[in-house]
């Protein structure tokens, strides 16, 4: 006969089927559903979200999470059963505040307004998007209400959502720390002379590019055996489970390093969702939903290594033997470029210095958006003058302003801090990889970047979501989070590349 815990685990499991299901979706409708097939693929997805949403607030689920509450239930579990069990009774109690009816129709909205936005990014028409961009605000400040409580519906539990122990507050303080430091880096380095960049701007063949990306995939540590990669407007991680963990990528055939960096950062996403240790299957503890920690990993491998010239070095006889016309690009001049530093309007082709602001543009956006200083018609002029104050430029479009990022157009406020948030936790990390493991560039010289992915494994990835950020920071790096580790890491590197 069954524990309580197991039935209260194998439910959960019948649940979790719909939910992949769902997943599985809108994985299609990135990478292959025709424009016409949309709405069918919309009406399933509210189907199936409905029946798990349905399943996850019933009075069955209720039941089996205050069974295995009761001591001499509970008392039987390991730290990390009683963890996930709290926070099933905690994702329990939100959800059931939430109407059935709402959760379809927002679910089924998000859906539809991402696939309005697609076609209006494309078509540079803002105005097509914008009562959707409208809606989703609406909805997501509905959406806290009924999660936190009326009147909660506010931005401070959004960014608790994404990075658990996040608020206005604290991310005020780190990013004005930041940009005091930033801003004046910025402006000297982009004050000095840049190296001609004609090499890099050649006709690469893409299906080229998609096998190098395999390769650097299978580099760093990703399992094909356990994932797959496809292609989509906007690159971007998904996992099934930890043993189905899918990544999408998009290519120029101009730009050969937009895609190699993308698929650097989806990789780091990948092996973090493949490494949560089994033990969390069908708990909420699986899901590795602290999104600061997911982006961490990513813009360590994508910037911290993937940006410094040893990662490169072992890597060259490929990129040489899948791109004959690059032979004459040394790794210096590689190096150099990929490290530009270059005010620029599009945040996935920015450096890892500039994209700081473009986080901090969204981020203060968002905060004034939900706080009521900001109206959707207003969104266009307010992005522009801040990407003028923060990096001098103006876009010339809303395509490749307001409207360039899929974010909004699926409700995710309250995610953008997450990736500042993680590239601060890189600096912290860093330091405690070269104390633990040695000198990072010597161990990517050498050709030894598993090691890395390997302690990256073991401190952070195996544990899922059983640590908040502050305790894996603490656990990891014996500290309180702080910036200088980023700014001393950025100031290093660049005023050798610039000589500053």
């Amino acid at each position: 006969m069954a524990s309580k815990f197991e039935e209260l685990i194998n439910y959960r499991r019948e649940i979790g089927n719909f939910d992949k299901a769902c997943t599985l979706i809108n994985w299609d409708m990135e990478t292959a559903t025709p424009k016409m097939g949309t709405d069918t693929m919309v009406e399933m997805m509210g189907a199936l979200s409905t029946k798990a949403f349905e399943m996850r607030t019933s009075e069955k689920m209720e039941q089996l999470i205050d069974a295995v509450l009761e001591p001499s239930e509970f008392e039987q579990l390991d730290q990390y059963m009683q963890k996930a069990v709290k926070e099933m009774k905690k994702n329990f109690e939100e959800n059931k505040r939430i109407p059935v009816e709402f959760h379809t129709e927002y679910t089924m909205h998000m859906a539809k307004a991402q696939e309005v936005w697609r076609t209006a990014k494309r078509e540079n028409n803002y105005e097509a998007f914008k009562p959707y961009l409208e809606k989703n605000i609406s909805y997501t400040k509905q959406l806290y209400a009924y999660i936190k409580g009326e009147g909660k519906g506010n931005y401070d539990s959004m960014l608790d959502d994404y990075e658990r122990g996040m608020d206005m507050a604290t991310i005020d303080k780190l990013f004005d720390e930041l940009k005091e430091e930033l801003i004046p880096l910025v402006k000297a380095i982009v004050s000095k002379p840049q190296p001609d960049r004609s090499k890099f701007t050649r006709s690469l063949d893409v299906n080229k590019q998609k096998e190098f990306s395999r390769y650097l995939l299978e580099y760093i540590g990703f399992d094909f055996d356990r994932g797959v990669m496809a292609e989509s407007e906007h690159p971007f991680t998904t996992n099934i489970d930890r043993n189905d963990v899918r990544l999408t990528n998009h290519y120029y055939e101009n730009d050969f390093l937009n895609a190699a960096f993308s698929i650097i950062h989806e990789g780091g996403h990948g092996i973090y969702e493949q490494n949560v240790h089994g033990r969390f299957e069908h708990t909420p503890l699986s899901e590795c939903s602290y999104m600061g920690l997911h982006e961490s990993q990513s813009r360590m491998f994508e910037n911290v290594l993937g940006r410094n010239i040893n990662f490169w070095k072992p890597v060259m006889p490929k990129f040489y033997e899948l791109f004959p016309e690059m032979s004459d690009v040394t790794v210096e001049e590689l190096y150099r470029e990929v490290n530009r530093v270059q005010n620029g309007l599009v945040r996935i082709d920015s450096d890892e210095v500039t994209y700081c602001f473009h986080i901090i543009l969204r981020y203060e956006l968002e905060r004034e958006m939900f706080n009521g200083n900001v109206s959707v018609d207003d969104l266009p002029k307010h992005w522009a003058d801040k990407m003028e104050e923060y990096l001098g430029i103006r876009p010339e479009t809303d395509a490749e302003g307001v409207m360039q990022d899929t974010h909004w157009s699926g409700g995710m406020f309250g995610y953008f801090p997450s990736y500042l948030l993680g590239s601060i936790y890189d600096g912290m990390f860093l330091e405690k990889i070269e104390e633990e493991l040695g000198n990072v560039d010597t161990i990517l010289a050498e050709g030894r970047i598993k090691d890395i992915t390997k302690w990256l494994n073991e401190k952070i990835h195996t544990y899922g979501r059983y640590r908040e950020p502050k305790e894996v920071i603490q656990a990891v790096c014996g500290k309180e989070l702080s910036v200088k580790p980023l700014i001393k890491y950025f100031k290093e590197k660049y005023t050798d590349i610039y000589g500053l």
